[in-house]
């Protein structure tokens, strides 16, 4: 679980706010075709404190306060602040040490072949995300917080599946291989630093149209015409990671990685998606680590090697579960 102490580098943000990759064989140091942009890193804006309204809060929000946008909730595992509007969680955020993904002695058989994937009663009937619509989507029911990293019992790997947790992926080529190669590479990080810390956003980014304008599209899944609740398809997903060597977080590194919801060549090395963290938080809407955080971070990929972990043995586990 969680402890208070490690959720101290959490605390410090985590606060509600608001094409294709190309075969590395034969472009080794070009980017996607697909132009899409990112935000560019802001100072962010001051917001005026003095009312000018003649109308006291209470006069104005007389019959209810509009909101929340999010609800937050706390797993034994992680965190998760699910957008009531997308129906997929705005953000996760975890705390990987070695302890923490080796499985119990006392739970030595927790395994996902126990796990079902299920709604969460915590969220209003109106906004919650359905097993129903994901049905024959097309899309698989993409683990933000994988399983695998939630070995401490059988409880804490159930509590991956909750639909909070999950948001539409591609499967062939993203959710199946190269988005589990990352979730991989997340965890061997605990091998060199004792504490790794993880937020996983899905993420809208427009991209230019043949007008040369620049859009947000994406689909949804179910159909709205029957009233039913849809659910948004992220166009992108981020991966914030921060380490430290010890308790006392003196020495952290960090790197932010942002990938398209689509199949990515294995040949395409993981640095290729490397991103600022200032432009991650503003295509989000929120606020992940103070400025003095971010500025006292080494640069991970410099401490490190940065690479997705090719893993061919356990794809087929992944192409069951994932659907």
């Amino acid at each position: 679980m969680l402890s208070p102490l490690h959720l101290a580098v959490f605390a410090s943000g985590a606060a509600i706010g608001a094409g294709s990759a190309a075969f590395y064989a034969s472009q080794t140091n070009k980017k996607d075709n697909l132009a899409v942009a990112l935000p560019q890193p802001a100072s962010t804006p001051t917001i005026p404190t003095k009312s000018t309204s003649i109308h006291t809060p209470q006069d104005v929000i007389k019959f209810g306060f509009p909101g929340p946008i999010a609800d937050l909730v706390r797993r034994e595992a992680y965190f998760t602040a699910y957008d009531r509007s997308k129906r997929h969680p705005a953000w996760t955020a975890q705390h990987l040490t070695p302890a923490s993904l080796a499985r119990d002695p006392k739970a030595p058989n927790s395994d996902r072949k126990n796990s079902q994937f299920k709604e969460d009663n915590n969220i209003p009937d109106t906004f919650r995300a359905r097993l129903s619509t994901y049905f024959r989507s097309g899309y698989d029911r993409g683990h933000l917080v994988p399983a695998a990293d939630a070995k401490s019992s059988q409880n804490a790997m159930d509590e991956t599946f909750y639909l909070t947790n999950i948001a539409p992926q591609v499967g062939p080529g993203f959710n199946r291989e190269y988005w589990a190669y990352v979730e991989t590479f997340c965890r061997n990080l605990t091998r060199e630093f004792g504490h790794v810390y993880i937020f996983t956003l899905p993420l809208y980014l427009p991209a230019r149209d043949l007008e040369g304008k620049w859009r947000v599209s994406y689909p949804v899944l179910g159909d709205p015409t029957n009233g039913a609740p849809t659910i948004s398809v992220p166009t992108h997903f981020a991966k914030v990671i921060m380490t430290s060597k010890d308790d006392s977080h003196r020495d952290l590194s960090m790197a932010s990685f942002v990938l398209p919801n689509q199949a990515i060549d294995e040949r395409v090395p993981l640095t290729h998606f490397l991103q600022s963290t200032d432009v991650v938080e503003r295509a989000a809407g929120v606020t992940l680590f103070n400025d003095a955080v971010k500025k006292s971070a080494n640069d991970l990929c410099k401490r490190t090697k940065c690479e997705a972990v090719v893993r061919k043995f356990d794809q087929f586990g992944k192409q069951i579960a994932g659907k």
